[in-house]
């Protein structure tokens, strides 16, 4: 059982970003690696966060990664050789089949609906 555990916070402006905490007492900042198609990723930053045991992990999208496909970027505690957790991008034609896809397209369906509904309503009044 890994003594890490990572938790995703966000992706912004082509970086993803998590908190890495120490589940049991120790002293030595991990030693993390992120590989994305067994090549390793560079730029990775883990910035300490006081005395809590936590960090701030920041991994920047290699600009061959966003592209068509699906491309799982996995990360690894070096010292241990396990894998802490992993992030995936889904783009291009893959997503066509995704069920997320399916669920924005009802969504910007419904909201044409709804203001189309509205426009109705104030038409008729």
């Amino acid at each position: 059982m890994s003594q890490f555990e990572l938790m995703n916070t966000r992706m912004a402006n082509g970086v993803w970003e998590g908190v890495l905490t120490r589940l049991e007492p120790g002293e030595s900042a991990p030693d993390i690696r992120v590989m994305h198609r067994d090549q390793a990723v560079d730029g990775v930053e883990m910035i300490p966060d006081g005395e809590t045991g936590t960090w701030a992990v920041k991994v920047p999208i290699p600009t061959h990664a966003i592209a068509d496909g699906v491309h799982t970027f996995t990360i690894f505690d070096r010292d241990s050789a396990e894998a802490l957790g992993h992030f995936t991008l889904i783009a291009g034609d893959v997503v066509a089949d995704d069920i997320r896809v399916e669920m924005e397209l009802l969504r910007a369906e419904l909201d044409m609906l709804k203001r189309a509904f509205r426009r109705h309503c104030v038409e008729t009044t």
